[in-house]
Formats: C-alpha cells, sequence, structure tokens
C-alpha cells in the first residue's frame, strides 16, 4: 500500500461512488472522464484493492468501496473546511460560514435570520444545509448546527434555545367541510398528516398519544415541508409548530390543552470555532433570531450564554 495518496484521487472516487460513473463524476468535478478513471485506477493501485467492477447499469462498488466511503467523505468534510477557514482570512467578518438545519427550520424561520446576517455582515457567506440528519459538527460537516436535541459531545460549545412547541392544526376551510375534532379519538374520522417512516418523532408522540402512528395517517410523506403545505391547504389534520401556525389566521390549533409536543431546540458548534469571528457572529445571530422566533418575540429578544456542551444545563 503506497503512503501519501492525493486527496484528488479519493474526491474522483467520491464522485464515482456518487455518480455511478467516470462521466456523471467528471461532470460533478469538472474535470474530465479520462482524469476521473486515472485517479480511480491510481487509488486502486496505491491501496491494493479493486474498488468498482463494471455492470450494465456502470460501475458498482466493491465492498471495499463501501467500506472506505465513510472516511473519503471526512477528508471531505476536513478539506471543506480548510477551505471556509482559510477564506475568513483577513480583518474583520469574512469568508464562508456552513450552517445546518432542518427543512421546516431552514426554509420557514431561518431565511430573515440569515438575511439580517448578512446585511450586517456583507463579507459573510454563508452555506445552509437542509437535512433532517444531525449534520456531524465533529467531522466538520458543518460549521454550525440548529439541533432539535441535546448536544452530548464534549468537544462542542452549545446554547440552548429552548422548547419550541408543536400542536395539531387544521385549515378552517377543512374544519368548514369536516367538523371540528374536540378530543384525539375525534381524529380517527379525519384525514391526519403525518409520516411514511417510522421516526425518532413519531416513536415518541405514540408513546404521549396512543393510536399516532402510520395506520393512523389517511396522507403519509417523511418530508416535513410536504407535511406543512398539506396542513395549509387543508388537506386534513397534522402537527405544526406553533409559532408557525401563528403566522396565519386559517390554521386553527386543535385541543391545545391534550394535544401539545416540544422540540427542545439548540445551536451548536465545534469548541474550535468559537474564536472564528465570521463563526461567532453567525452562532449569536442564530441564536438570537431562535430565541425570537420560540418566544413569539420575532422582532425582538435576548441573548443567551455559551456552554461547553457538556456543562450547559437545560433551562
Amino acid at each position: 500500500m503506497t503512503s501519501n495518496i492525493g486527496w484528488e484521487l479519493y474526491r474522483s472516487f467520491l464522485g464515482v461512488l456518487r455518480e455511478g460513473s467516470l462521466s456523471g463524476a467528471a461532470r460533478a468535478l469538472g474535470i474530465t472522464q479520462p482524469t476521473a478513471g486515472r485517479h480511480v485506477a491510481a487509488l486502486e493501485e496505491a491501496l491494493g484493492v479493486v474498488l468498482f467492477t463494471r455492470s450494465q447499469v456502470g460501475l458498482l462498488p466493491t465492498e471495499v468501496a463501501q467500506a472506505l466511503r465513510t472516511h473519503a467523505e471526512a477528508m471531505e468534510s476536513t478539506a471543506a473546511s480548510l477551505e471556509r477557514a482559510a477564506s475568513s482570512h483577513g480583518e474583520g467578518v469574512r469568508g464562508v460560514v456552513r450552517v445546518s438545519a432542518s427543512e421546516v427550520i431552514g426554509v420557514e424561520v431561518l431565511p430573515p435570520i440569515v438575511a439580517r446576517l448578512r446585511e450586517a455582515h456583507p463579507a459573510l457567506k454563508v452555506e445552509l444545509v437542509l437535512t433532517n440528519r444531525v449534520q456531524d459538527l465533529l467531522r466538520r460537516e458543518a460549521d454550525i448546527a440548529v439541533r432539535m436535541v441535546r448536544p452530548r459531545q464534549e468537544q462542542l460549545v452549545a446554547r440552548r434555545i429552548g422548547d419550541i412547541e408543536l400542536g395539531f392544526h387544521a385549515h378552517r376551510d377543512y374544519l368548514a367541510r369536516h367538523g371540528t375534532p374536540r378530543k384525539f379519538e375525534d381524529l380517527a374520522q379525519h384525514t391526519v398528516v403525518g409520516y411514511d417512516q417510522p421516526s425518532a418523532f413519531v416513536r415518541n408522540a405514540g408513546k404521549a398519544f396512543k393510536g399516532y402512528n402510520r395506520d393512523a395517517f389517511s396522507l403519509r410523506t417523511d418530508s416535513d415541508l410536504a407535511q406543512l403545505a398539506l396542513i395549509r391547504a387543508g388537506a386534513g389534520v397534522g402537527v405544526c409548530q406553533v409559532g408557525l401556525a401563528r403566522r396565519s389566521d386559517a390554521l386553527v390549533r386543535l385541543m391545545p390543552r391534550a394535544l401539545t409536543l416540544a422540540l427542545d431546540t439548540w445551536v451548536t458548534m465545534h469548541e474550535d470555532l468559537r474564536n472564528s469571528p465570521r463563526c461567532r457572529v453567525a452562532f449569536d445571530a442564530l441564536a438570537e433570531g431562535l430565541q425570537q422566533y420560540v418566544g413569539g418575540r420575532e422582532q425582538a429578544g435576548a441573548k443567551g450564554k455559551m456552554a461547553h456542551a457538556r456543562t450547559q444545563a437545560p433551562e
């Protein structure tokens, strides 16, 4: 096995893994197909293994290639983090900060916060990653993450934002057509919007509300944005963030005392970034804006304290 293998070989390897062909990898990476082929061949020779086999549908990764994927992706994240850090060199707040958040938070809550951040710091560039998967801050997949769970890693600093309240909602037009459920059991007579595949949220909600499971959902989607769109369109009853529902007089909260859930919300980043001007101002802006949202005060709010995840106590 050859040591000191260049990153560009792993970069092409990841491209082929994701695209399934040399031509697809070349297009994605902005290189030529022969170059991508040479990179993969050189990596196979350096490692002494076969990474892909040819088939009618393209290049299929071997078991070895699948085992290497996680490590190559970690290298990719580190390289991207290095570029972001290098881009911030100089005086003032400048460079790139990468922020990870869930789909709903990223689309419905963060845009005005990011807009104000950019107005205050025009030299700052923001990459917004929308995913319900928890981005790994330790592997530098993102600089800052908005999480709906308390972080446990000691290398992270975190600020607890508070609880984002969830409740069952429906559009007034839907209720006018089908009536208003008065208790949880009444939902059996209604169109309920929910998830297709089991998730931690569904399992926890099922513990709180017996019967809240896949079989009860007449409209199923694993996209939180799609669920929200269905509720807003008057398609049925579903779970929605109370703060989002307040923005529209058309959405009615149902049985607020009996049906309520909460998302414990945190803003987190790696401790190595706490002295980075670009990350610090972005962290503070996100925390302040989210605190305003949680408190129903989207125009004013107070800052909380930053602490190591291991020492930050829930409020």
